[in-house]
């Protein structure tokens, strides 16, 4: 292929290849070329032109394919365009020679094709340089038209098509004669040449006025023609040139010359012609007049379905200013249409009428609108309703004579009403809860209006109206309830009057559906009224014959209703629903015949009805209340539907006796019973198999059986790869709501009064049931399917024999109808024994069944043969049987191999690959070349596109099942598909949307091999960009859908081949193209999602380069009619186009994928393009007609005295000129969305973007952007959206606010130190937050707000005590609310959003509370870190004063906090004890609103347990008198369950005990599982609640006191510290556990203390010793408190320190390779276990404390050990203090002294002291050891552990030898604190320091002597010298006073001879003059003390003497001379400034 890519074709290298091998060439040789001719040099061009255009001619002479075709035609033109184009006139002329050639064959066809297109680009490109030959051509083209076929008339069409747009206004001359032409083609029975036909006369109508005036009425008659019979694409073309010919009529673009008499057209003129069309079809005169004289006119349905489409063009068309002007005028006429009596004749045709009326309202001002207009249209259709409603009123009062009215205006009225009201409700629900002025618009008067129509005499006007009041109710929850009650009381009080019990019956089912989609619920109480009501209802129906029926209907209905509340609203009505149920039916079977001895029609009427209406009410309670099917009520049900089965067998004999008066309710009776067993067991009624058997036989081969509507049978029965077989899907059409009902059969599509107990489904759009007659074939399919796999064998066969000669015996349409029934019936068995995974039978079963199913694989019907494949797919997977799977295939390839016709060949075809797919695909590389082989050749079959199109979709899903098996012939299949591609021609679109499902298998099965770069792979990759780049290019949607999906495949494999520029723009191109009017241009919603589909995998990874090629594409592309999205990318990019096509969207799929191609374009570039990014979110969020007036809010709302006012956002102006405008609320919720995703994306970005100075400094230095200078922009909207009009909007912008605050919170103010920077915006939060707070405000909403009310307290931010006590007042309010209680008379939502707001409001005052005390806390600490306050801002100022704030209101709030926590503590109860709760619910519960309260208790819990034990916590758990709190009803935190007269009389001890074990309870509850859903602040908050209980003395006395609380406590902490890794849990878990260990200390201290006391000194001897241990010493795991602390001390220290367990390090001794590094939070982790460690021996006894110790001390040496070792990284420093106190602590304990222990303990002290040096001796050789660590352990040890272990040899000796390689050492850090510590030793007890004294004494004295020759040279060495001066003074002080004289005398010769002269005092070293100024102070202070020594000593040594005297005189001078600040050198080591151990 490479050798394609030149500028002249390569004939040599394509001579070489064979026949299908050259045309690939030349296709690729014209793509490059294609590409290369813009770019080639002009010269070049024209010096090769000749030869060029020779070689394209032999192109197009030798029978090019389709797209080649094309492609030449370009390319050709191209030549000319670049080139020089004079010679372009002989290639008119030479392809008009081909053209009118003689030749017919059919191989010189596609040379005549290629002229044909070669001529239309020709002309297109070259425009009116080719005017000269135009005329001629176009002639000739006319004439070749009349004897083309049909692949001819479409080219030529669209040749014409491009010559008129080459020529424009040139053309004028040929526009009639053109005309003419495709008025013909028009009609054409091609639907291709239709669609052709309608693209030429678009173009034509460019220039040709005549169109669009004169004839724009025969154009019209025309169209409707056209309609008739046509396929989807053609009701896309003809409606689009119809509706813009329309649109030109109404709005002409150019000015006209007026004609004598003529006028512009008025919209009601040219409505009048297209309501022609629509009332009385597209028929001739002459015809139509004979139909109407007959009486058998009735329009064909694809006319209407065309003309609606017509409407919906010509408004998108004129656009949404134009609708809004005319709205009411349009409205008007669409509803002459809905209501004449030609569209209404029959029952169906109404049906049919309407959906198209509804369709043209929904699709224009559903999409074209703004919210603002939206609601004026409502109005509109308002005040349409209301007039409807008075003809209505006036026809009912039959004394009226002055307004006549017929009663056939009162039969059109309510076709009127089921469209405006339809409308109505689905704008309401679009608008959401922006559509709040609609209601209180008291001059419209909606909701009286609407309600008005429940009692219009037609049905269907009254269930419309209820659909209507359901979607006010989904778009404004706060309704539900208000409408409830209204309808409930109007039903009351109407009970007499049939249409109001129907009316109002509809009305109330169908709000009890919409509080399904309302999150917020309806009261419980109502449900006791609908149960009530229904009651009522049924138990009167009898009482007055004339509203029987309708009280029956009514009172099942509102049952059926009531069931979609859920089993808790449902269990308490069921005993009563039963015994209705019971009343309905007759007692047994017997009672059954009896009855059918009395009565008459209308008796019988009534009673099915009401036996119907029952059934659907059980139907109702199993699909929505599986929970409540127990045994007991299915055993009350069954008989009862066990009369219901046997009065089936009678109502033959029924509608005998009775005639069609009681067919209806016959059908719906049948329709009822199959519906409710298929939901059932069938083991359940096996006893009534036979008599329903018979009755499903009946209704699907009976005599009566009606066709069903096949799509609604077949299609869920079918594999869903296969129904593209079947066209395109209605789910892949704009236009799904009308187009459905020309699949559906003879019904018209479904509507709701078929079935109007659908009225309360889930479903938000309306449903559309069938009529029960086609219903009913749908539903005994279903119970067929469930009933058959419970059959016996016998009774099996012996159906499936009964099925197979019904189909054999019958003929035609009956036949057909029979086979399609009995075959779903069997493949919808056949899916149920998969699923069950039950078998089929023997033999006599599978022969039928197989016969059954090869049947209906060779049937007629398409649906069937996909249906019958997919049937024999579960056969084969059902059998399971090798043997039969292969006789089955055998059979297929037979067949295959004779059979001709193209039925049998596509059926068994279909069948080849169906037969493995649930076999786990093909394995046999022989079945799978034969299964290859076969569908090659049928693919190839050009003669018949049927059986291409099967058989390439065959392939394809052999591809998929043989996967890696298929990789042989993957070469083979890639060149089929492209030759096919070249060679198909574009009227069998099917065929190339089959080679497009192809491609994609193959590509997917390629997959990641085709990046290799193989010869073979780089082929396939090659015809694989041919494949999609054929597809792109044809005219089909779908076809260009599968090319972009091919795409999308080919970058996910292989992304470096897939070229971007190119892709790129053409997804762009055709977003351009079918976005700007969606229901205008877009024909296929499958091309859009494929587009989107595609853009959304290539924004994951290239989002930049996307967006950057969508850009460029829009700056180079021409200007065209629709420039409306070509300016959004120019202005805003491809991500504000996408936010324009997402706001225009309905398709939930398509919006998702939008939006999430929006977040990986953000997530790429938002950060590097922030500005841009917000600025657009912004725009999006301002593009609404109420988001002006929220910009332009003033700042009144606030108080003058306001500070800090941001006027950026309170005096914005509206900014109307952006780039969107009228944007729907749901697309400005997404933006608030990506607003909250840019801020997350930021937060792991530059710290820059949430520090304004460092922002500030960057910005200076490069162009960086950052978050935090666009601070006011992002306030600003969450302003705007926190104050919209939407509910959903101001949750979003809430939300957004929070995130705000949470983020910038500390950020500082550079140019005001010590203020934050979210200061200045404290009046917009206000401003913002105030709205929620409002009575009328959703609980929701409130709920929200509370939390931006809490976080933005809590965050420090506002400074000044009356800006806090503003949102304070806030809170307050809404404080006051919950303290109302729960049960306010007037409630609009159901129970638990009381206790959702109620739990917010106290989750957001126990965070303020949280953070006052925490901030005062802070404040009264001497120790905070200032750094802290600073960060904080002015968190510091406020504590106190928001402190003082909350104290007013903890009265109340305690209380509150305390009734939440003991509702949480009853609802976490097990449900074994469900029994136990409260009957009537908890303080903020109700008892029927149970589950919708748990995850409300579970969101603020945690909170408020933290907030409940600091209030405890302040009030030391002293009862205060504190003032009622004001309940609903009495609330007792502390009664727990019992009565309010028992627990007032409780002590204090036992309310404070309540409240201890109430929280300690929640507490432990949670952390013993805490889900690991959970969020760490949740476990957090709980920890620190249990820390501020165990702060107080009483709780600390009261988990002291009990032992197996502790020991519980301590084993939750275990398992939590073990599974949460968080530092943060790991350090307060251990201080949890020292305040528990504390807490036991206490409690056996005071034992102690009390034993003492009440023993007396004297008997101390024989005092009881209290501690664990006892006795014995004996510590029990699970029980021991000590055991406990230690596993987890353990636990933790063994996570830190791997090297302490030698299990863990895999050596005996704990030493292994195992080394960590600890961080900061580690040490502080291990200190914190050690000093609990230390603590616990003191709460043993004597023998538990010996039990203990050698554990202890084991973990403090090994810890010891390895901070000597420092292998625990660099932060080892922070740990020597910790485990330095804890040896402290341990060496120190009252039990080394107790009697019992202390002989043990001095043992163990001693193998301690041991195991020290011998770590010692082990490691002083390792490199980097801490010397000076382990000198301090060791003197530790010698100062507290006394003689007993420090005397005891060779212990001393060994001490004492390290003391001396100590002083040796040639380190002054060492030697200096080795010298200090010998000063403490020498200090201590004479029995310890006298052997030190000796052995150490005379080197101190020696090493002093060296100090003379050497002087210090470093600030180091100095402190060495000076600390042994101390030790040598501790030494000559802890002599006795008889030989001290003696050693000062020593000492003082010493200090001397460290003094320097003079001269050399001048020139020393620092250090040196330094030990000159200390020793000489030491004398001065020593001296004096001991005079006569120092007297003898001066006097005795005359030069010593000098030496003194002169360092004094120089003293003296020097400060004579200067005072100098006294240097202070600090003798004490740094180590005892943390903690003096010694």
């Amino acid at each position: 292929m490479e050798q394609a890519h030149s500028l002249l074709l390569n004939e040599k290298a394509c001579n070489q290849l064979m026949e299908h091998q050259k045309a690939e060439f030349v296709f690729e040789w014209l793509r490059f070329l294609k590409k290369l001719l813009p770019v080639t040099d002009r010269a070049d061009v024209k010096q090769n032109q000749k030869r060029l255009v020779e070689q394209l001619t032999t192109v197009l002479t030798s029978s090019p394919g389709p797209p080649t075709r094309w492609l030449l035609a370009h390319c050709l033109a191209l030549v000319y365009r670049v080139g020089d184009s004079l010679t372009s006139s002989l290639t008119v002329d030479r392809c008009n020679d081909i053209i009118r050639s003689k030749d017919d064959s059919p191989s010189f066809l596609p040379t005549r094709l290629a002229a044909v297109a070669c001529l239309g680009v020709l002309y297109e490109q070259l425009g009116r340089l080719l005017i000269n030959s135009f005329k001629e051509t176009v002639a000739n083209l006319l004439k070749a038209v009349k004897s083309a076929e049909s692949q001819g008339r479409c080219e030529i069409m669209l040749c014409i098509e491009k010559i008129l747009k080459g020529l424009g206004v040139s053309a004028v001359s040929c526009h009639r004669d053109i005309y003419k032409a495709a008025r013909a083609c028009l009609t054409d029975r091609s639907m291709a040449v239709r669609c052709a036909a309608a693209k030429c006369l678009l173009e034509l109508q460019r220039e040709a006025v005549f169109l669009w005036s004169t004839e724009l009425e025969s154009v019209a008659t025309l169209s409707f023609r056209a309609f008739e019979g046509s396929n989807y694409d053609v009701r896309v073309a003809v409606s689009k040139l119809l509706g813009t010919l329309i649109a030109s009529a109404l709005e002409p673009r150019q000015v006209i010359a007026p004609r004598p008499g003529s006028k512009r057209n008025s919209l009601e003129e040219v409505m009048e012609l297209l309501s022609s069309g629509f009332l009385r079809g597209g028929a001739g005169f002459l015809r139509a007049s004979g139909d109407m004289l007959k009486g058998t006119s009735s329009v064909s349905r694809d006319i209407r379905v065309g003309i609606s489409q017509t409407c919906v063009v010509f408004v998108s068309i004129l656009g949404g200013t134009w609708l809004e002007m005319h709205f009411s005028s349009l409205l008007a006429l669409l509803m002459e249409w809905a209501s004449h009596t030609r569209a209404t004749q029959y029952p169906a045709d109404a049906v049919s009428s309407r959906r198209c009326v509804s369709f043209i309202l929904r699709a224009t001002v559903g999409t074209l609108l703004g919210e603002k207009a939206q609601i004026a249209a409502a109005k509109e259709i308002c005040q349409t309703v209301s007039k409807q409603k008075r003809i209505v009123d006036a026809a009912m009062h039959e004394g009226n004579t002055e307004t006549r009215v017929s009663p056939a205006d009162v039969v059109a009225s309510q076709h009127v009403l089921v469209c405006a009201l339809l409308e109505l409700g689905s704008l309401l629900q679009d608008l959401s809860s922006a559509s709040a002025p609609l209601l209180q618009d008291t001059s419209i008067g909606m909701l009286d209006m609407v309600i008005s129509v429940l009692l219009h005499p037609s049905a269907s006007a009254r269930l419309a109206a209820a659909w209507c009041l359901r979607c006010i109710a989904v778009a404004m929850p706060a309704q539900v309830a208000v409408l409830l009650d209204r309808c409930a009381e109007r039903l009351n009080a109407l009970k007499s009057c049939p249409e109001a019990v129907a009316g109002y019956s509809a009305a109330i089912a169908a709000l009890l559906g919409a509080s399904q989609l309302c999150l917020l619920g309806i009261p419980h109480s109502k449900s006791k009224v609908v149960m009530t009501l229904a009651e009522d209802l049924l138990r009167s129906a009898a009482q007055n014959s004339r509203i029987s029926v309708q009280r029956t209907q009514g009172g099942w209905l509102l049952l059926s209703a009531l069931s979609t509340l859920g089993p808790t609203v449902v269990k308490h009505h069921l005993p009563r629903m039963l015994l209705l149920w019971k009343c309905a039916f007759p007692l047994s079977v017997r009672d059954v015949e009896s009855e059918l001895r009395r009565g008459d029609s209308f008796t019988w009427q009534v009673t099915l009805e009401g036996r119907a209406g029952a059934l659907c009410a059980m139907k109702s309670l199993v699909v929505h209340c599986k929970d409540l099917l127990t045994d007991d009520v299915i055993s009350h049900l069954l008989p009862l539907i066990s009369c219901a089965v046997a009065l089936l067998t009678q109502l033959p004999s029924l509608v005998k006796s009775y005639g069609n008066q009681i067919k209806n309710a016959v059908i719906v009776f049948r329709l009822r019973i199959y519906e409710i067993l298929t939901l059932l067991q069938p083991k359940t009624y096996e006893e009534s198999f036979g008599t329903v058997l018979k009755q499903l036989l009946n209704d699907l081969t009976g005599p009566e059986i009606t066709p069903c509507a096949e799509l609604n049978l077949l299609h869920s029965l079918c594999c869903s790869q296969d129904l593209a077989l079947l066209g395109p899907g209605l789910q892949d059409m704009d236009q799904h709501y009308i187009e459905e009902q020309l699949c559906g059969g003879g019904s018209g599509g479904g509507t709701l009064e078929y079935d109007p107990f659908t009225i309360f489904g889930k479903a938000q759009v309306i449903p559309a049931p069938l009529p029960p007659i086609s219903a009913l074939t749908g539903a005994a399919v279903r119970l067929f399917g469930v009933i058959f796999p419970y059959l016996g064998v016998q009774q099996r066969a012996q159906t499936l024999d009964q099925f197979c000669e019904f189909v054999r015996q019958l003929k035609g349409v009956r036949q057909q109808t029979v086979q399609i029934n009995v075959a779903a019936a069997f493949c919808c068995t056949l899916k149920c024994l998969a699923s069950s995974r039950m078998e089929l039978g023997p033999e006599e079963v599978q022969r039928p069944a197989l016969s059954l199913l090869v049947g209906a694989l060779e049937g007629s019907n398409p649906q069937l043969r996909c249906m019958a494949a997919e049937g024999l797919a579960r056969l084969v997977q059902v059998l399971n049987d090798p043997n039969f799977t292969v006789s089955l295939t055998l059979m297929s390839f037979d067949k295959l191999k004779t059979a001709r016709d193209a039925i049998t060949r596509t059926g068994h075809a279909l069948g080849l690959c169906a037969v493995y797919r649930y076999l786990g695909g093909i394995n046999s590389s022989q079945y799978l070349s034969a299964c290859v082989g076969v569908l090659f050749t049928l693919s190839q079959d050009s003669t018949s596109p049927e059986v291409q199109m099967w058989a390439v979709h065959a392939l394809s899903m052999v591809v998929d099942l043989a996967g890696p098996l298929y990789h042989t012939h993957l070469d083979a299949s890639f060149t089929l598909v492209l030759r096919l591609l070249l060679s198909t021609p574009h009227t069998h679109v099917e065929v190339q949307q089959s080679l497009g499902r192809c491609l994609n298998a193959l590509i997917t099965s390629m997959g990641p091999d085709l990046q290799s770069d193989g010869a073979g792979v780089c082929a396939v990759r090659t015809s694989c960009l041919v494949c999609c780049a054929v597809m792109q290019d044809s005219p089909d949607c779908l076809v260009q859908a599968q090319a972009i999906s091919c795409l999308q495949q080919l970058h996910m494999f292989a992304p470096c081949f897939v070229n971007l520029a190119n892709v790129v723009p053409s997804l762009c191109e055709i977003l351009l193209d079918y976005s700007v009017l969606i229901n205008l241009c877009s024909s296929y919603l499958s091309l859009r999602r494929a587009v989107v589909a595609c853009l959304r995998q290539l924004a994951q990874k290239e989002a930049v380069e996307v967006s950057e090629h969508a850009v460029a594409l829009v700056k180079e592309l021409p200007r065209r009619d629709n420039t409306q999205l070509d300016v959004t990318i120019k202005e805003v990019g491809l991500e504000g186009a996408l936010f324009s096509l997402l706001d225009r969207e309905s398709d939930p799929h398509l919006c998702r994928d939008i939006q999430e191609t929006l977040v990986h374009m953000m997530s790429s570039a938002s950060e590097c393009n922030l500005a841009h990014w917000l600025k657009l979110c912004k725009d999006v969020l301002s593009a609404s007609a109420d988001s002006a007036a929220a910009a332009s809010v003033e700042t009144h709302q606030e108080e003058d005295g306001d500070r800090f006012d941001d006027s950026s956002v309170f005096h914005a102006k509206p900014e109307s000129s952006g780039p969107f405008n009228n944007l729907r609320w749901s697309t400005r919720v997404f933006s608030m969305e990506c607003v909250c995703r840019i801020i997350a994306q930021c937060e792991h970005g530059d710290p820059a973007h949430f520090n304004m100075a460092l922002a500030q400094k960057q910005r200076l230095h490069e162009s960086a952007d950052f978050l935090v200078l666009h601070l006011a922009d992002l306030i600003r909207m969450a302003f705007m959206a926190a104050t919209d009009h939407s509910d959903q909007l101001r949750l979003a912008g809430l939300q957004t606010l929070l995130v705000i605050i949470r983020k910038f919170s500390n950020v500082p103010e550079p140019e005001f130190p010590g203020h934050v920077i979210l200061e200045q915006y404290q009046a917009n939060v206000g401003a913002a937050l105030r709205p929620a707070f409002h009575v009328d405000a959703p609980p929701d909403v409130t709920a929200k707000a509370c939390q931006v009310c809490s976080a933005w307290i809590a965050s420090g931010v506002i400074s000044d005590l009356r800006d806090l006590r503003r949102v304070h007042q806030l809170l307050a309010s809404s404080l006051t609310k919950v303290q109302a209680g729960k049960d306010v008379p007037s409630q609009l939502y159901n129970e638990s959003t009381f206790t959702m707001e109620t739990l917010a409001v106290l989750k957001a005052w126990a965070e303020v509370y949280i953070t006052a005390v925490q901030s005062s806390r802070m404040k009264e600490s001497p120790g905070s870190c200032p750094q802290e306050s600073e960060e904080v801002g002015t968190a510091g100022p406020t504590g106190a004063g928001l402190l003082k704030l909350v104290q007013a209101d903890l009265a109340t709030l305690s209380r509150l906090w305390l009734a939440a926590l003991q509702d949480l503590a009853l609802l976490t109860l097990p449900p074994q004890y469900s029994s136990q709760l409260p009957s009537t619910g908890g303080a903020f519960y109700t008892a029927e609103t149970v589950e919708q309260a748990r995850p409300h208790y579970c969101s603020a819990w945690a909170t408020i347990l933290h907030a409940t034990a600091l209030w405890l916590n302040s009030t030391g758990f002293i009862m205060l008198d504190e003032g009622p709190a004001n309940f609903s009803r009495p609330v007792t935190p502390t009664s727990m369950g019992q009565s309010t007269s028992l627990s007032s009389v409780k002590s204090p001890e036992d309310v404070n005990t309540d409240r201890l074990y109430l929280i300690l309870g929640i507490s432990v509850e949670f952390l013993c599982s805490p889900r690991s859903g959970d969020q760490m602040e949740n476990i957090i908050s709980c920890l620190q609640a249990l820390q501020a209980l165990l702060e107080v003395p009483w709780p600390r006395s009261k988990v002291g006191n009990d032992q197996a609380l502790s020991v519980e406590l301590l084993s939750v902490l275990h398992r939590l510290i073990v599974t949460r890794e968080s530092p943060s849990i790991q350090l307060a878990v251990l201080e949890l556990v020292r305040q528990i260990v504390c807490a036991a200390q206490e409690h056996v201290k005071e034992r102690r203390h009390s034993a003492e006391v009440d023993d007396g000194a004297a008997e101390k001897e024989t005092l009881p010793e209290f501690g664990e241990g006892r006795d014995t010493g004996g510590l029990v795991p699970g029980k021991s408190l000590v055991f406990g602390a230690l596993e987890l001390c353990l636990c933790t220290l063994v996570r830190k320190l791997p090297q302490l367990s030698p299990k863990l390090t895999g050596s005996p001794t704990g030493r292994g390779g195992l080394t960590c590094s600890l961080s900061n939070t580690d040490c502080i982790l291990v200190t914190s276990a050690l000093a609990i460690l230390s603590e616990l021996p003191f709460i043993c006894s004597p023998e538990g404390s010996v039990s203990v110790l050698p554990t202890v001390l084991y973990l403090l040496l090994g810890v010891l050990r390895e901070v000597i070792k420092v292998s625990v990284g660099a932060e080892s420093g922070q740990l020597v203090p910790g485990v330095l106190q804890a040896l402290r602590t341990v060496l120190t304990s009252p039990m080394s002294k107790a009697e019992k222990s202390r002989g043990a303990w001095t043992d163990l002290l001693c193998s301690a002291l041991h195991t020290l040096l011998e770590f010692w001796n082990e490691d002083k050789n390792e490199p980097g050891v801490d010397e000076v660590t382990m000198l301090t352990a060791l003197t530790i040890f010698l100062l507290y552990t006394g003689a007993e272990v420090a005397a005891v040899e060779p212990l001393q000796t060994r001490c004492i030898q390290t003391f001396r390689a100590s002083v040796e050492s040639k380190d002054p850090v060492v030697l200096s604190r080795s010298y200090q510590l010998l000063a403490s030793l020498f200090q201590g007890p004479a029995n310890i320091s006298r052997p030190f004294i000796l052995a150490l004494g005379g080197h101190l004295v020696s090493q002093l002597e060296e100090v003379e020759k050497s002087r210090p040279q470093s600030p180091a060495e100095l402190q060495a010298v000076q600390d042994e001066i101390r030790a040598l003074e501790a030494l000559v002080f802890a002599a006795d006073e008889t030989h001290r004289p003696q050693l000062v005398a020593v000492l003082l010769p010493l200090l001397i001879s460290l003094l320097l002269d003079e001269n050399a005092l001048a020139s020393a070293p620092a250090s040196s003059r330094a030990l000159h100024e200390s020793a000489l102070k030491d004398l001065m202070r020593i001296g004096p003390q001991h005079s006569d020594v120092f007297k003898a000593l001066m006097a005795s040594s005359p030069h010593m003497k000098a030496r003194l005297e002169a360092a004094v005189k120089g003293n003296q001078e020097s400060i004579n001379t200067k005072t100098p600040a006294p240097r202070v050198i600090k003798n004490t080591p740094s180590i005892q400034l943390k903690i003096n151990f010694l």
